[in-house]
């Protein structure tokens, strides 16, 4: 009787397979066949059976690796992985910058007619000398008592001035409008299509025959977004758009590809929204505390089952499709090259009442220049990187449980609604329901910190609100500001005045405190002494003293520093809800020589 001996698996290549095969054939067959030449017919067939092994066992392998994202190599199945992770895959080499831009008012009575000021609309297209397109990203006022005014035309007779020219700043970015018609028939659920271009960094807008408008969502299930609408309140120039909730039933996700992009619409019809059947978000909220606006985190779960439907799908339309993109290598742009406006929209108050050969010499007299380069990323993500940043992603998850994340998502808000320079959140420990304290503070624009505004505190809440657990409650608090000044001793080296060594520490400690520090953050007179001692000009400093400033051009806040000093006196301790800045580093930081 023959014994069986096991097969060997891990025989997976040609020359392993095809010698496993020789060794089964005259172990079992050493009477049948005999003939392992290999010019014979039989070499022949355990070629074939060998090299019929190899392929399957390549093939075996590569969907193994391509199947994981640490494994695969394959760049398109990489980003398909990391899709699966939230992760966000785009080819844009956009690039970001401020762009100054210029126009002519009448005067009236020696001083500029504000009447003939426009607003100039976001969307105007720019062009630099290198060929490069830019695009507007926000409104802009001309009629903003923070523009620069100076006279630029004076009657030859009596000097008087006859035109003002008015600077004014606004955002712009890389690249240019195209559309796209794609035509659809029947309804079909989760209608997807494809436009094909290169270099596209964004879908603007989609709308059908109809004039329905579809939004861009994260993921289908994402029934509300929120929306820019100009603040016209009181604090409109530090605070340009509010946040608005906006409920989208007609939506849409974006898949990047290389050389394309890929719409994904939902499995709803219209006539489920004309019939009634789709879900109302206003019927199937829960009633929150202070909450003013429905959100896709406060749903009744007992309601869901009245629809299934993620979005509304297009059917027997035209589908109007307005995407950004980039007809250049290089979308970076030097500073003075981009001076021409090609495309731009004016707006005028009241324009019918005022003098048309004048309003049109306003728009005439539309000039651009950028200051400061444009400046993007213009690599595309290599392989190690997508899979880096889909392992941030998913980490993060689009989502605020932890204080870090809160934290995150304050800064992740778009600058558009605000800015904050600050951020810390505390759980509030007497607070019954454990409330969540969130302290921001924000910036000037000299760079001194400063209260947030009603309308940021606003956005920011709405912002969170999207991405916070539905049990967690949070309040959003302003920091309190304390200004501080710093008196030292010190003995000069023997090779520097006591006037020059004196403005070498001043400008080190200034140099040292230019990053605004975090909410909370102590400040450790040990670093003091150790920086000023690294200094050349500085043989021991003797002495280093903490003093609280307040009054007349600094926080009203006075801090008791003698009672908030640790026992060892190195560390001056701040409450969480704190924040310190060295306001006037030149006057503020004073110096002693011995």
């Amino acid at each position: 009787m023959k014994k069986n001996i096991p097969i060997n698996y891990t025989d997976r290549d040609f020359n392993s397979i095809k010698k496993a095969l020789v060794e089964h054939a005259r172990r079992y067959y050493p009477d049948t066949y005999r003939d392992f030449n290999e010019a014979s017919f039989g070499s022949l067939m355990l070629d074939t059976a060998a090299y019929i092994g190899d392929v399957l066992s390549f093939y075996l392998d590569y969907h193994a690796n391509e199947s994981f994202l640490e494994t695969a190599i394959e760049k398109e199945n990489i980003i398909n992985l990391s899709k699966n992770m939230g992760y966000k895959y785009s080819e844009s080499i956009t690039a970001y910058g401020e762009c100054d831009f210029y126009v002519n008012v009448p005067a009236s009575a020696g001083s500029p007619d504000l009447a003939y000021a426009p607003v100039l609309k976001h969307g105007a297209e720019l062009s630099s000398v290198d060929g490069g397109r830019y695009m507007l990203l926000e409104d802009i006022d001309f009629s903003d008592p923070n523009n620069l005014i100076v006279v630029s035309e004076v009657d030859d007779t009596t000097g008087s001035p006859t035109f003002f020219a008015i600077k004014a700043t606004g955002q712009i970015k890389s690249g240019f409008i195209e559309e796209s018609l794609v035509e659809v028939g029947d309804f079909e659920r989760f209608l997807s299509v494809e436009v094909e271009d290169d270099n596209i960094s964004e879908v603007v807008s989609i709308e059908d025959e109809e004039g329905h408008v579809y939004y861009e969502v994260e993921h289908l299930s994402q029934d509300v977004i929120y929306v820019n609408v100009s603040n016209r309140n009181s604090d409109k120039h530090s605070v340009k758009n509010i946040m608005k909730p906006l409920s989208v039933p007609r939506r849409f996700t974006v898949d990047h590809f290389p050389g394309s992009v890929e719409i994904q619409f939902g499995q709803g019809s219209d006539m489920e929204i004309l019939s009634g059947s789709y879900l109302d978000p206003s019927k199937v909220a829960m009633r929150q505390f202070g909450r003013e606006h429905i959100s896709n985190t406060y749903l009744d779960p007992t309601n869901f089952t009245s629809t299934e439907k993620m979005g509304i799908s297009p059917s027997n339309t035209t589908l109007s499709i307005r995407y950004r993109k980039d007809d250049v290598e290089n979308v970076n742009a030097s500073p003075n090259s981009i001076n021409s406006v090609v495309v731009s929209e004016m707006q005028f108050v009241n324009e019918s009442q005022l003098v048309l050969s004048k309003v049109s010499d306003v728009r005439e007299s539309l000039e651009c220049l950028n200051e400061f380069q444009i400046v993007g990323d213009m690599s595309v993500p290599s392989e190690e990187e997508v899979r880096i940043r889909a392992k941030n992603s998913f980490s993060a998850q689009n989502r605020a449980v932890t204080k870090q994340d809160y934290v995150s998502m304050a800064y992740s808000m778009p600058s558009r609604f605000g800015a904050i320079k600050r951020a810390r959140v505390e759980v509030d420990k007497d607070s019954f329901k454990r409330n969540i304290n969130m302290f921001i503070i924000s910036e000037d624009l000299d760079g001194f910190l400063t209260d947030p505004s009603i309308t940021l505190k606003n956005n920011l809440k709405n912002w969170i609100t999207n991405y916070k657990m539905m049990g967690d409650t949070f309040d959003i608090i302003e920091a309190r500001i304390v200004n501080f000044g710093i008196d030292f001793e010190f003995l000069p080296a023997r090779n520097y005045t006591k006037s020059e060594a004196t403005a070498i520490c001043v400008r080190e400690l200034q140099e040292f405190f230019r990053i605004k520090p975090e909410i909370g953050e102590a400040i450790y007179i040990n670093d003091i002494y150790k920086t000023l001692n690294d200094l050349d000009a500085v043989v021991d400093v003797t002495d280093v003293t903490i003093r609280s400033l307040s009054g007349a051009g600094y926080s009203s806040i006075s801090y008791d520093v003698d009672e908030n000093l640790s026992l060892d006196g190195r560390t001056l301790v701040l409450p969480s809800d704190f924040i310190y800045e060295i306001k006037y580093p030149l006057v503020d930081i004073r110096g002693t020589t011995l």
